[in-house]
């Protein structure tokens, strides 16, 4: 009977199901077998303990590394019900979170590129996606990557008149104010209603949204100021401008444009270089992102934003690139729908960047190895950096075939 019923059971679950479970317990097997730290989310938790014990946050110093607070005060705010639990129980309930924020951010990245996003496809991806370096690597830290990913993307998916659309913007505002770097998808959307205006006067929708956008971001902050009045003014006038109290620049980690040009010039601050060239990525970047959103392209326009925002941050570790989900599925998307043996050729050359882990494939960690890189260690800690540039060049030679079309 036993037998009969498990066979039963087998035959109505469909296939996906069995295969992302199957993969999501062989990756969770995996990180248990690499022991897993979770730093992270253990200076998360210290962070809220410090909030509940009146403590100064910014001068904290966490975990055998010696982590500090490097966020805004109102993410500390958020961490304060993680010391309700112990690190023995966080560390699954974690995990078992961001699997699940993994499922819905495949969910929502297959309705932006216009892909089915029915339960076996999202399966199928979530089983493939969760192995890819970002994933990995947010999953091993207990970072909040995927949750800020899926609170855009929840924005960037609601239509005009659509179930929730007036609600659109609070997820990215509220992003913005637990890590600053989403902030760029506000500046995207008030680009975009002034374009909008000049050429059409439809404004409304985008501008809409980054109000929203920067009313949720400044209730958020504020209410963190109001809690923690000192922590809040000692970050937004001090701590807000030193990035080098997050890491160090040429960290292979790092893949910004910063980290690639600390590489590239052996110094660990590459100054008005940075300035220069993250300043020219930032305009041809989000102007790639307006011109999509224009002609009604919005998978395109979100992703150039994302990839423009990770550029030219000054620190975008590896796990912050959890973006490269919907980015290679918006190639694949192009490659399944235009054919062509470039378009595939890109698509894969995508997925195996994020795929690899080349970056640690180098010499990096203690005694600043990254500074004595050759070029071809430089190129392997570049992947990211040099795949996103690839996917902004191809935004905007898309823009510039529609303007000639």
């Amino acid at each position: 009977m036993t037998v009969l019923a498990l066979a039963a059971v087998h035959r109505r679950v469909p296939p996906a199901t069995w295969a992302c479970l199957l993969s999501f317990t062989a990756f969770w097997l995996a990180q248990r077998a690499a022991d897993v730290s979770m730093i992270d989310l253990l200076v998360y938790r210290a962070e809220g303990a410090t909030v509940r014990a009146g403590g100064d946050l910014y001068a904290l110093r966490t975990t055998e590394a010696r982590l500090p607070t490097t966020y805004p005060p109102f993410a500390a705010l958020l961490f304060t019900p993680l010391t309700l639990l112990d690190t023995a129980d966080l560390r699954p309930l974690a995990t078992l979170g961001n699997l699940l924020l993994l499922v819905a951010l495949v969910r929502l990245s297959l309705r932006l590129t216009g892909l089915p996003a029915h339960g076996r496809s999202v399966l199928w991806v979530s089983a493939a996606a969760v192995w890819c370096e970002p994933v990995w690597t947010t999953l091993r830290y207990g970072q909040v990557n995927l949750l800020l990913a899926v609170l855009v993307l929840w924005d960037l998916t609601r239509r005009p008149g659509g179930p929730g659309h007036r609600w659109a913007g609070v997820g990215t505002g509220l992003a913005a104010a637990v890590k600053l770097t989403p902030a760029l998808f506000v500046v995207f959307l008030l680009l975009t209603g002034g374009a909008e205006a000049l050429r059409r006067g439809a404004w409304r929708p985008p501008v809409r949204h980054a109000c929203v956008a920067v009313a949720a971001f400044a209730c958020a902050t504020l209410l963190a100021a109001a809690v923690l009045p000192h922590d809040s003014f000692r970050f937004w006038t001090r701590m807000v401008f030193e990035a080098g109290r997050v890491g160090l620049a040429e960290d292979t980690a790092n893949q910004s444009l910063r980290g690639v040009l600390a590489r590239l010039l052996h110094t660990g601050d590459p100054g008005a270089w940075w300035v220069a060239v993250a300043a020219l990525v930032a305009a041809a970047g989000l102007g790639a992102a307006v011109a999509a959103a224009l002609r009604g392209d919005r998978a395109w326009a979100a992703l150039s934003c994302a990839a423009t925002a990770l550029l030219v941050s000054p620190v975008s570790w590896s796990h912050h690139w959890v973006w490269c989900v919907p980015m290679v599925l918006l190639l694949g998307a192009e490659a399944l729908r235009r054919g062509g043996r470039v378009r595939w050729a890109v698509a894969g050359a995508a997925s195996l960047a994020f795929c690899s882990y080349s970056l640690w494939w180098v010499p990096h960690g203690e005694g600043r190895l990254e500074l004595a890189q050759n070029y071809g260690q430089m190129t392997l800690s570049a992947l990211y950096v040099v795949t996103a540039c690839t996917f902004l060049l191809l935004a905007l030679r898309r823009s510039r075939t529609s303007r000639t079309a």
